[in-house]
């Protein structure tokens, strides 16, 4: 990201998302914060200007990827990644204050697939309704469109809401990682320990398509740190693979690799080089 005295943010609302827990890591308090109500939304808003940049999650070590932002960076107006930060979750289950039937319970369906077990156990006939974050959960709650949320504890702060029981995730390590979205043009300095982000499109999907790809990586020593393949919408069992290596694109190796795959793939969106964010 830049380093401007004061910037404007688009985030995944509402006020209490793991998100915005996430956004405070990287701004000050001269920076404008403002929710989103979903992921494209956000990065909509840099798209039209609106804002500089936005904080989106892309994946999570429990649950996985964030398609809807995979999708958005591969095919959705250009944009490119400036930084990512990492940030570990944590759920609670909240209700309003005097709540004793539990019958409807909101929350982010990721947020939902970490904690089966919790549910499994102890409202196994609650019906779960999805909503865009969990957050949207709580604020629904708040509003007495539910019985219960399993959001964050900020959330239910937020919200005056009744934490029941913290820390009822499956997995008490998970990490998501979010990455701050901004428009083409400005690409961070190499640091030395940097990610490289793109979408690589194969020509005609074939056998040996996507080893093709990694070749390329291990003939320059490149490492990867991510791969997900992903649809491309135009017809069923055509893909595009969103690729994350170490290095930045101005490091030789990577810069490398980069061009002798445009000779075989039928196209590349570079979606970023940014610092890796080092967790203790």
């Amino acid at each position: 990201m830049s380093t401007a005295q004061s910037q404007r943010f688009a985030y995944l609302g509402p006020v209490g998302t793991f998100t915005e827990a996430a956004l405070k890591k990287i701004t000050c308090d001269s920076d404008i914060k403002t929710p989103y109500a979903n992921v494209t939304a956000a990065l909509d808003a840099v798209r039209d200007g609106e804002v500089d940049f936005a904080l989106v999650p892309i994946e999570n070590s429990v649950e996985g990827v964030v398609a809807r932002t995979l999708d958005e960076l591969a095919i959705g107006d250009p944009l490119t990644i400036s930084g990512e930060v990492t940030l570990p979750v944590t759920f609670a289950f909240m209700v309003k204050p005097g709540t004793q039937n539990v019958q409807r319970i909101g929350t982010h369906p990721h947020a939902e697939s970490q904690c089966r077990d919790y549910i499994a156990q102890k409202y196994p006939h609650a019906e779960i309704v999805p909503y865009p974050s969990t957050a949207a959960a709580a604020e629904a709650l708040s509003k007495g469109d539910l019985d219960a949320a399993i959001a964050s504890s900020a959330a239910a702060e937020h919200y005056d809401l009744e934490i029941r029981e913290a820390d009822i995730g499956d997995n008490s390590g998970a990490v998501t990682r979010f990455i701050c979205a901004q428009k083409p043009g400005w690409i961070p300095e190499p640091t030395g320990h940097d990610r490289t982000s793109m979408a690589v499109f194969i020509d005609i999907d074939h056998a040996g398509a996507l080893l093709e790809i990694l070749q390329v990586f291990a003939k320059y020593d490149v490492n990867l740190t991510f791969i997900q393949s992903r649809p491309t919408g135009r017809e069923l069992g055509h893909y595009h693979f969103i690729i994350d290596v170490e290095g930045h694109i101005k490091d030789t190796p990577v810069e490398k690799s980069v061009a002798e795959l445009r000779e075989i793939c039928d196209d590349i969106r570079f979606l970023g080089s940014y610092p890796r964010e080092v967790r203790a």
